[in-house]
């Protein structure tokens, strides 16, 4: 039996009928850690010990007849922006936050009450303002994808794909304020879903955005991304859902946008993405050009720091100014570039991303989903990233098709569906209307069965 190919529901059936145990879980995480870290750097703090310590607690415990939860006994990354007992939270900075950053908020309560074994804390780019995984104070996780150059694995959760890939864990936590859970799922060939920004609580979570930052989910499947968030769902709300169903996709309708997201798509990606498409269509699946209002008018507001850069050097200012000095290059100039922002300028940047919202759900009168790539190019290597302007421009591109959905207030999900010509992970993006995820989540369970599991989509990870 290979513990790291069944899925969620499947260990959690095991571990309730005696046939695998917690801590045997926990050892083949550990195993995986121990050699594979020192090549893939996707942990800022490894919690080993105390996750086998909850792990064999568990294992009494189901012993005992007593069950907590669907993530009772099972490893899960978390990351280092998530306040949690007796680990310390850097939010990629170079210094330790302080103790009040190791007071769990309601969404790592709900974890901790059902004895999820909280594997560590993942590496993310310095307070998550960044799309592909650059970090210039603990340098950056390397995409497991490729064993020979150190490229990108995407950020700004960027460890936690990585960690994933790597088995330490089989469930990540994230957050996503442009799309920081779905990109680096797509580059390390996971599921990436962010829930619609206020399903999920914030509180004790090291903000980026006040306004767009919410947590999400990766997984190495779809079908793990719904056993979770049933999970978390459930324990948040007090209250028993099951998970969601899984229908064909025939008369669904899905929209396919005829402008924006396709822009500088590399054509090997086009080709992957076209036969997803085609996969779709095959099942009964309704392909309809759609054209997306406001996309080209936010995504400039974005690119001139959107309400991400005013807002984490507002929270810096009041809660953290000891930080400011000690920010790295590629933070503090965009932090600093917000002194001269007007508060008129703010609010108009908020006024047309609000009105954004309101006026993309027109499109859902029509369609069930969209249909989008997740990203347009490749994982670049570090080595390429070094002068600022590429920074900027790779930042840009990797954020652009994932952002819309933050700005719009939509849920998402990232599915692989393929390789590129550098063997580095495909990922298609469904987006649906605030508050579908259940629906957006059977959509994609359908999808999945169509295109393929990740594994065997992708086939197996290169070592």
């Amino acid at each position: 039996m290979v513990l790291h190919e069944l899925s969620l529901k499947e260990i959690s059936e095991r571990l309730r009928t005696g046939t695998l145990t917690s801590a045997n879980l926990m050892a083949s995480c550990q195993h995986s850690y121990e050699t594979t870290e020192e090549n893939l750097s996707a942990y800022k703090t490894w919690c080993g010990d105390s996750a086998m310590r909850i792990a064999e607690a568990s294992d009494a415990m189901f012993a005992a007849g007593r069950d907590l939860g669907p993530l009772m006994g099972i490893p899960v990354s978390v990351k280092d922006l998530f306040a949690v007992p007796n680990m310390p939270t850097y939010a990629g900075s170079s210094r330790d936050l302080g103790l009040q950053w190791q007071t769990p908020g309601r969404l790592i309560n709900s974890l901790l009450k059902q004895l999820t074994l909280i594997t560590g804390k993942t590496h993310t780019v310095e307070f998550a303002f960044g799309g592909i995984g650059i970090n210039e104070h603990w340098g950056t996780p390397r995409n497991p994808w490729d064993t020979k150059a150190h490229r990108i694995p995407g950020g700004s959760s960027s460890g936690a794909g990585v960690s994933l890939c790597q088995g330490s864990a089989l469930l990540a936590l994230g957050t996503d304020t442009a799309g920081s859970v779905r990109i680096p799922a797509s580059l390390t060939g996971n599921v990436g879903f962010k829930p619609t920004i206020g399903l999920w609580p914030r509180d004790h979570i090291v903000p980026l955005s006040k306004t767009l930052d919410t947590p999400g989910l990766l997984a190495r499947s779809v079908e793990d991304v719904a056993f979770g968030f049933v999970a978390i769902e459930n324990m948040l709300r007090n209250r028993y859902l099951g998970l969601p169903k899984v229908y064909s996709l025939k008369g669904i309708r899905v929209g396919v946008p005829e402008h924006f997201f396709w822009e500088d798509i590399q054509p090997d990606i086009d080709d992957v993405i076209q036969r997803a498409m085609k996969q779709l269509e095959g099942d009964g699946a309704i392909l309809l050009p759609i054209k997306i209002p406001n996309c080209t008018e936010v995504y400039k507001i974005f690119q001139a720091g959107g309400l991400g850069a005013p807002e984490l050097s507002s929270f810096l200012q009041q809660e953290l100014p000891q930080a400011i000095e000690h920010l790295g290059s590629l933070v503090k100039v965009r932090v600093e570039g917000t002194e001269s922002l007007s508060a008129t300028e703010y609010l108009n940047r908020k006024a047309v991303i609000e009105r954004s919202a309101i006026n993309v759900k027109s499109v859902f009168k029509d369609i069930d989903v969209w249909f989008t790539p997740t990203l347009v190019s490749t994982a670049p290597k570090v080595d390429d990233l070094q002068d600022i302007d590429d920074y900027r421009k790779a930042n840009m591109l990797a954020l652009r098709n994932t952002s819309i959905a933050n700005l719009m207030d939509l849920s998402a999900i990232s599915l692989p569906v393929g390789l590129d010509g550098n063997g580095i992970p495909v990922g298609i993006q469904l987006t649906a209307a605030a508050m579908q995820e259940r629906r957006l989540l059977s959509i994609a369970l359908r999808v999945e069965e169509i295109v393929g599991k990740p594994k065997e989509v992708l086939g197996a990870l290169p070592r």
